[in-house]
């Protein structure tokens, strides 16, 4: 009598709990944010819990924590002179977080007021600046699909906010901030347990208007995930 081969095991876990890596190197209008060349660095654990499984998707609520969250603004420098009339006045030095890149450059300018024309000169310069912060995404989710297969493609998603220890991305916008996310991904078990997972997302941060100003950021974000469990 023919023996029917045993159904193949599904690679997941009931419970699961990893660490990761996040990075972005410049943020750009993509959907919601408009600030510009503004860069993540995120370092987190992470849990998921299954929920549903079947041959076809293992559906899971996943939630993050980032007690590093870093968040960097470009930073302009300018120093503005006045050349005539002959003045003995110091230079003027104007510091500001754009919402725009930071362009360098130098150059003239005239101004007259009211029959007096001014004219000066003006040096800009561009730097960065890191904020440190921490996170958490409490709603979230993730769909492993081909659960049967070691290389599992994936989508995901998540809700939370961020702290951050100054205002971002603009000194007149807030220190806590709204998160939201989603990407897609692909997920390699090593064992029937441990896994790495590499991901890009869609990353938006915002106030939501609780602040003077709300330029939001908007991110493509590379996220790398070391998962182990049961």
């Amino acid at each position: 009598m023919a023996q029917t081969a045993p159904e193949q095991p599904y690679y997941s876990r009931v419970n699961t709990f990893g660490v990761l890596a996040a990075y972005s190197n410049d943020s750009s209008h993509m959907l919601l944010g408009v600030a510009e060349n503004r860069r993540l660095l995120n370092f987190g654990a992470v849990y998921s819990l299954r929920l549903f499984e079947n041959h076809l998707v293992n559906w899971q609520y996943n939630a993050e924590v980032l007690p590093v969250a870093l968040e960097s603004d470009p930073v302009e420098h300018t120093a503005i002179t006045l050349l005539s009339p002959l003045s003995t006045l110091p230079t003027e030095q104007v510091t500001e977080i754009p919402v725009s890149p930071c362009k360098a450059g130098s150059g003239t300018y005239t101004i007259t007021f009211p029959d007096e024309v001014y004219k000066y000169s003006y040096v800009t310069t561009c730097s960065r600046r890191w904020t440190i912060g921490e996170g958490m995404s409490p709603v979230g989710f993730q769909w492993n699909f081909r659960p049967r297969h070691k290389l599992q493609p994936i989508v995901l998603g998540h809700g939370g906010y961020m702290y951050s220890t100054q205002p971002i991305p603009v000194a007149n916008a807030g220190s806590f901030n709204f998160t939201l996310d989603f990407g897609v991904g692909l997920e390699l078990y090593q064992s029937r347990t441990r896994s790495v997972r590499v991901d890009y997302r869609y990353h938006h941060i915002s106030d939501h208007y609780t602040t003077e100003l709300n330029p939001g950021i908007d991110n493509g974000l590379f996220t790398v995930t070391y998962s182990f469990g049961r």
